[in-house]
Parts: structure tokens; C-alpha cells; sequence
């Protein structure tokens, strides 16, 4: 019996395999976007539809369509629609930073016209029409001391009520704490205002004035307290009910009282979101008009005390100073607008870095 062998087949070399798939180069979407903007201004000017603001509208969409069609013929259509809401997330980050920039460099650019010691060390008492002298000195002393007030009346008071929603409060009366804080919230600053005024400045103040009702700071301080005190109340909350359940029960399993858990674990551990809602509460409290205006009157003098007299503010001061017929009366607007920013921005910092500082030192 015989075999034959028969010969296999030569195979062809195997293809060396790679694990890179096709990409636009890194040119491609720089190339696509000045294209985009090219063709979107002759669209527009060429038409004579539009101007600037149409041209940028249409370079995006133009931009967004060349860069989902390049993608998808040279890397495939999966690939491409990751490009295109990679595009559409950064282009809703720069819509949202633009708004922010442009005021940001309004503020700067016409603020800084009187950014001088004249204006920070100055008031507007004995100021006319025709003075360009005048400055903002009384309106920072009176944010200051209604901000504090109304900061060492709310923080106490904003916080308190949160632990006690959200560490002791059960039932009823509970749901009607948070349901009247959640209607607080959106309640107007003029509403706020009007209350203190028939509260307070009508009714209480005659008390120690004799008989005669009386503006002061301390009123505005009031007024300011009760928007303050919502936001307080719910951000405090919110920071509470994040912190993890597993570090109160071990302090519970130690043996360590509720109160203490709470003052030495849950609210140092709460800290940083506590303090950042603090801040947008005394931010927005530094920029009412209205309840300044109502119950504080306003004024162009120094006046240290805030139990008694007119006293103005910062916000109120630019209110004053933009419906003044003075060709000087812009600029002092301008520059008291960026201190309030300025100050708004310092204390936030301040505030921030005293929070970090307690939670590294633990």
C-alpha cells in the first residue's frame, strides 16, 4: 500500500493587524471653524440679513454640520456623533462664559474711570450736579454694617432650623417648616420691604424714637435677613442630607450624644456647602435696592450708627446715581457697581479659604 503525499498549499503572509483606527487630524476642526465663520459672513453680509450675532449663530451651525460630515466619511458615524456633542458641550460652555465675561469686562472697563481715594473716602453729601468730586464712602459703610446684621441674624437662626428638618424633625410640623421656607424663597424683595416697613419702622420704632417712626440700617438689616434667611435654610439642608449616614452611626456607636455628633461630625463634614450657600445668601442680600430704599431711606451722608438716621448702600447708591441727570453721575454708577462685585468676590474667597482651612485642620 502507497501514500501520497500531496503538497499543502503555500499561505499567504498574514496582514500585520493594528489596533488604530482612522482620525481627522488635529488641523481638521480649526480648518472646519475659520471655514464655518468664512462662509456664515458671506451668507449673512452678502444676503444683508443680519450682522454679527447672526453670523456667529449661523458659523456654529455650519461648523457643527462640516465637522459631523468630515468625521463621519474618515472615522465612521459612531465616532463622528462623539465629535458632534463633544462640540455642542464645549459650545454651551462658551455660551454660558460669554455672558459672564462681557460683564465682567463692562465692570472693569467703565468702573475703573473713578477708581480713586477721592471716591472710596468721600460721600456724596454737599455734592451737586456740576461736582465731579463725590464718592461712595457712606453707601460701603452702610452694606457693610446691614450685611453684617443681617448675617449675624440669619447664619444662627438658617442653620438651627436646618439640623433641626433634618436631624430632629418628624412629622408635621416639620413639612410645614419646609413648605413655609420653600414659599419664602420666592417671595419678592419690595414684599420683604413693605413688611418691615409696617412692622417695624411704623409700629415698633416709634417705641425708642419718641413716638416718631424712624429709618435706619438696622431696618434695612431686617428686610435683608428675611431673604437671606430661605436660602440659608435650604442649601444648610441639602449640605446635611449628604452627609454620609455610616459617620453618624459610628459616632452613635462610640457613644457619643446626638448634639455632640452633630457639632463635631455632621456640620464640620457639611462645612464647605454650608459656607458657599452662606455666600449666594449674602451675595444677593448686598444687592437689593428696594428694601434699602423702603426702610433705610437712603442718604448722602456718613452715618456709622444703624440704629438711627437714613443710610444708604451700595446698590442703592448705584440706583441713585444711574437716574441722576449729571454727565458725572455714570461713572460713580460704574465704579460703585464694580466695588459691589469686588467686595461680593473678597468675602467669598475669604469665606472659602476659612472653610478649608477648618477642614484640613481636623
Amino acid at each position: 500500500m502507497s501514500t501520497t503525499l500531496t503538497p499543502r498549499r503555500a499561505r499567504p503572509p498574514a496582514q500585520p493587524t493594528t489596533l488604530r483606527a482612522r482620525r481627522l487630524p488635529a488641523y481638521a476642526a480649526p480648518v472646519i471653524a475659520v471655514a464655518a465663520l468664512l462662509l456664515a459672513a458671506g451668507l449673512v453680509y452678502g444676503a444683508g440679513i443680519g450682522g454679527p450675532v447672526l453670523v456667529v449663530v449661523v458659523a456654529v451651525l455650519l461648523y457643527l454640520a462640516g465637522l459631523f460630515g468630515a468625521a463621519n466619511a474618515v472615522e465612521g458615524r459612531r465616532s463622528a456623533r462623539n465629535r458632534l456633542w463633544s462640540a455642542l458641550i464645549h459650545s454651551a460652555f462658551v455660551l454660558a462664559v460669554l455672558p459672564l465675561a462681557s460683564v465682567v469686562w463692562t465692570l472693569v472697563s467703565k468702573g475703573a474711570e473713578r477708581l480713586d481715594a477721592d471716591f472710596f473716602g468721600t460721600s456724596m453729601n454737599n455734592i451737586g450736579a456740576r461736582d465731579a468730586n463725590g464718592g461712595a464712602y457712606h453707601a460701603i459703610i452702610g452694606t457693610l454694617e446691614q450685611v453684617g446684621i443681617a448675617t449675624l441674624i440669619t447664619v444662627p437662626l438658617g442653620v438651627l432650623c436646618a439640623i433641626y428638618i433634618v436631624e430632629y424633625g418628624r412629622g408635621r410640623f416639620a413639612f410645614a417648616i419646609r413648605f413655609f421656607v420653600d414659599v419664602m424663597t420666592g417671595i419678592p424683595s419690595i414684599v420683604t420691604g413693605l413688611f418691615v416697613l409696617a412692622f417695624w419702622v411704623l409700629i415698633v420704632s416709634p417705641w425708642f424714637n419718641d413716638g416718631r417712626p424712624g429709618f435706619s440700617g438696622f431696618a434695612a438689616a431686617l428686610a435683608l435677613s428675611v431673604l437671606m434667611l430661605p436660602t440659608v435654610v435650604r442649601s444648610t439642608e441639602e449640605m446635611l442630607r449628604l452627609v454620609p449616614a455610616p459617620l453618624r452611626e459610628g459616632a452613635y456607636a462610640l457613644g457619643v450624644a446626638k448634639w455632640k455628633t452633630i457639632l463635631r461630625v455632621v456640620l464640620p463634614t457639611a462645612l464647605p456647602g454650608i459656607v458657599t450657600g452662606i455666600m449666594l445668601a449674602i451675595a444677593r442680600a448686598a444687592g437689593e435696592t428696594a428694601p434699602v430704599l423702603l426702610v433705610a431711606g437712603g442718604g448722602a451722608a456718613i452715618n456709622f450708627n444703624p440704629f438711627e438716621n437714613n443710610q444708604s448702600s451700595l446698590a442703592l447708591f448705584v440706583y441713585q446715581q444711574a437716574g441722576e441727570a449729571s454727565k458725572y453721575s455714570p461713572a460713580r454708577a460704574w465704579t460703585a457697581a464694580l466695588t459691589l462685585v469686588a467686595l461680593v468676590l473678597v468675602l467669598t474667597v475669604a469665606a472659602k479659604l476659612l472653610a478649608r482651612r477648618n477642614r484640613l485642620g481636623r
